[in-house]
């Protein structure tokens, strides 16, 4: 049996949980997701014990890894409906920097193009600006903070030389990214 499937997803007071079909909805102080599972596998909600179980149907290579998936992913929900998952970016370069636009819907990123680089936030994610050089992202869902956090940072990653770029930052969860520096070019005697 899987190691990770097999341990019960514990829900903490003032969560709501809510199976029907093959989906499920989690309710926390923090917000609300929704997911729908793999119609093969099992998700058990015992009120009493106040708990979540994944069951597989069968010993089959696919069904064993779909079992520690889907057990994860609904502790990854019932974790981020208590406690918010954050990502840190760190703007490193002159000029170099973010802001937001329109009540805080579009993100505005310098990162030392001839022009502002504008993206979209997506709905359930918070961006707060620390300072224009240090942005937090917050969501209840881990993989759209997690995205969301890959795709501003795909704008300019951080390259070895001069260290400038966009980098992940140090939060509750992760340390801070480390850019490995190179040596530039040497030039002869």
């Amino acid at each position: 049996m899987s190691r990770v499937g097999k341990a019960p997803v514990a829900i903490p007071d003032g969560v709501k949980v809510g199976i029907e079909g093959n989906r499920i909805a989690v309710e926390g102080p923090k917000g609300k997701l929704e997911w729908t599972f793999h119609p093969e596998m099992g998700v058990v909600y015992d009120e009493e014990k106040k708990q979540v179980r994944v069951e597989r149907p069968s010993d089959l290579k696919r069904h064993k890894a779909l079992h520690g998936l889907t057990r994860a992913l609904i502790n990854n929900m019932v974790r981020g409906v208590v406690d918010p998952y954050e990502k840190r970016l760190i703007f490193q370069g002159v000029g170099y920097g973010a802001g937001l636009k329109q009540g805080g819907k579009i993100l505005s990123v310098s990162a030392g193009f001839s022009h502002d680089v504008e993206l979209e936030v997506p709905e359930g994610i918070e961006v707060e600006i620390l300072t224009p050089q240090n942005v937090l992202i917050r969501g209840c869902d881990k993989q759209k903070v997690g995205e969301f956090a890959a795709r501003v940072r795909r704008i300019r990653p951080p390259e070895p030389y001069n260290a400038k770029g966009i980098r992940y930052g140090k939060t509750k969860d992760q340390p801070e990214e480390i850019v490995r520096r190179k040596a530039g070019k040497a030039f002869g005697s």
